[in-house]
């Protein structure tokens, strides 16, 4: 037989022969990818998950408290306890249909190279050493290890171990961010016109230049010298104009302002995040619509993340619960004391936030104590949302009661939790999730306006 028939037949024995199953990756779980996420098990799809006995021996330390991590902590044992039953194999247990399997695996002799190179213990080398323990039994597969821990994630690099973060609430890109805001530029002066000669509404249909408008976005529309400030109502398909309109002493600066407090003394928005660096009036803002808004409600609450410095825990400070959140809490009490100096010492307007402080009207309040409540026609403001998991921005969302309006402010490029960033973020996640629904609405601020000195500060420093 001819060379060229043989390969000939080699050719078609290839083509005829199926092509081998791909083998699925085992993803290692770090514990703090569970305390973000407690169904993060069930998002590896067709894969197979591995968790180190250490997980489980830092899970423990978390199971008690309030907070929620230890929601996540305790969400995820019993999840864990239900599927394995009685006993779990060697090969674990399968995760449902279309998915992979779970198990636990024990801990093995220290790996040479991790004994060279750390000289101490931790649970984060304990993981580590799983992670390349499994990698060298199982060299057919593709092993990663998976945490929220950008140090971690480092040293299994430097060791030859594939490491990911967990992404799956993260937003794409920071770059493809929902503004909430659009410049129209080149817009036919008579258009701009009929913003000022009908009431301020004009029909979508009249408004070409603006091209899949979503519900509640905002739009500045220039010709030239002239221009209008437009927000869209999706119910209507109508474009309303948006005025400069003062709220409890505060006037809106810019036009970002102007559309900020514009949503948030709509009473049809539930919904409103506020993003922006420091000093662009985000908290201010949300305060100053609260209070003129307040007789539509039956409380304001104010409330932030409490993150604190060094890791040292709330129960370490001296005095008691109040005591101890004041530092937290003392942007929002600054915040409050602006406002009321725009009026002068015997000024009703200025004594009635005294007065509903003290008749426990407007609160300030700590996020700890959200969870199992529901809020009844509350102004409810979240201040420094960026620090918030997509899980508690999630808890404290579904808190809403009837008449509810909920505000969230937040800074997503400074972030105060180690585990989260720009783009994994509570804050970020809910705005990428509520484009497009008729009772939310979101803004970017981009221009400071504490001061000349704090502007230049964010820009250069």
């Amino acid at each position: 037989m001819a060379i060229a028939e043989l390969d000939r037949l080699d050719e078609a024995s290839l083509e005829s022969t199926s092509p081998l199953p791909a083998v699925p990756k085992l993803f290692v779980l770090d514990t703090n990818v569970i305390l973000h996420d407690s169904a993060s098990i069930f998002h590896f799809e067709e894969h197979d998950i591995a968790l180190p006995i250490t997980v489980l021996e830092e899970l423990d330390r978390f199971k008690r408290g309030n907070e929620d991590i230890n929601f996540q902590a305790r969400e995820f044992l019993r999840q864990l306890d239900a599927l394995t039953g009685d006993l779990l194999s060697e090969r674990g247990v399968s995760l449902g249909p279309d998915r992979g399997h779970i198990r636990v695996v024990l801990g093995s002799e220290q790996d040479p190279r991790l004994k060279a190179a750390f000289l101490q213990d931790s649970p984060d080398h304990r993981i580590l050493n799983t992670s390349l323990a499994l990698q060298r039994r199982e060299p057919a597969r593709r092993v990663i290890l998976v945490s929220k821990d950008t140090n971690l994630r480092m040293k299994a690099k430097s060791l030859g171990l594939p490491a990911q973060d967990y992404t799956t609430d993260k937003v794409e890109s920071f770059d493809k961010l929902y503004t909430g805001l659009r410049v129209i530029e080149g817009v036919p002066p008579e258009l701009i016109s009929r913003f000022y000669d009908n009431a301020g509404m004009v029909p979508a249909a009249e408004v070409s230049c603006v091209a899949n408008p979503r519900p509640n976005e905002n739009f500045i529309l220039r010709t030239g010298s002239k221009s209008v400030l437009a927000t869209y109502r999706a119910t209507d398909k109508l474009f309303l104009r948006v005025e400069k309109v003062t709220n409890y002493g505060i006037s809106p600066r810019n036009a970002e302002q102007s559309f900020a407090l514009k949503a948030l003394t709509n009473d049809d928005i539930k919904l409103v995040t506020l993003a922006g660096k420091a000093g662009t009036g985000k908290t201010l803002l949300a305060l100053a619509a609260a209070l003129e808004c307040r007789q539509r409600y039956r409380q304001i609450l104010l409330a932030r993340p409490v993150v604190p410095l060094g890791n040292r825990d709330l129960g370490y400070l001296p005095g008691d619960v109040g005591a101890k959140l004041d530092p937290y809490m003392q942007p929002l009490y600054d915040n409050l004391t602006v406002i009321r100096h725009q009026f002068g010492d015997h000024d009703v307007a200025g004594q009635r936030i005294n007065e509903l402080r003290e008749s426990e009207k407007l609160m300030i309040t700590p996020l700890a104590y959200i969870r199992g409540r529901s809020l009844q026609r509350i102004f409810f403001i979240i201040d420094e949302a960026q620090n918030l998991t997509p899980h508690e921005v999630k808890t404290i969302i579904t808190r809403a009661g009837e008449g509810t309006k909920i505000v969230l402010t937040g800074d997503i490029r400074q972030i105060d939790q180690p585990y989260l960033d720009a783009l994994s973020n509570g804050l970020s996640y809910l705005i990428n999730r509520m484009v497009g629904q008729p009772i939310f609405a979101h803004i970017t601020l981009e221009k400071g306006e504490r001061s000349a000195l704090a502007d230049l500060a964010s820009e250069l420093l």
